[in-house]
């Protein structure tokens, strides 16, 4: 995943113009576990990068996730309402949690690339 950016706190972010998708990462997903919930924010709320915007729960534990970037919710992935497992089954694609219109678009360069991760995710 070469165009997304990540968190020291495991979350992703893919931009596209000035809409950013958010998720967790593959490895956080495989960490937590088998995943129960996922809460996010309603369209419309603000988000500030490093802050939680939500949270997800799992067999293991609850955890919040982080935005990785700031700006306004613009769309929530509804479909993990029904079925929280998405962020199992396909942590990079169809488990993505929120978009967001980013205010801030110098933020992505603060975050990590893709062989940046990996580097922290094996150590």
């Amino acid at each position: 995943m070469a165009d997304r950016r990540y968190t020291k706190s495991h979350e992703w972010v893919s931009v596209d113009g000035d809409i950013a998708a958010f998720g967790i990462s593959d490895h956080a997903q495989h960490e937590l576990g088998d995943i129960v919930h996922v809460e996010a924010p309603d369209a419309g709320t603000a988000v500030q990068a490093g802050s939680p915007f939500g949270s997800v729960e799992s067999v293991k534990a609850a955890s919040d996730i982080y935005a990785p970037m700031s700006g306004e919710v613009v769309e929530v992935n509804d479909k993990l309402a029904d079925a929280p497992e998405l962020l199992n089954k396909d942590a990079h694609g169809e488990g993505w949690i929120v978009k967001v219109r980013i205010s801030k678009p110098a933020e992505l360069n603060q975050l990590l690339t893709e062989e940046q991760y990996q580097k922290l995710i094996s150590e």
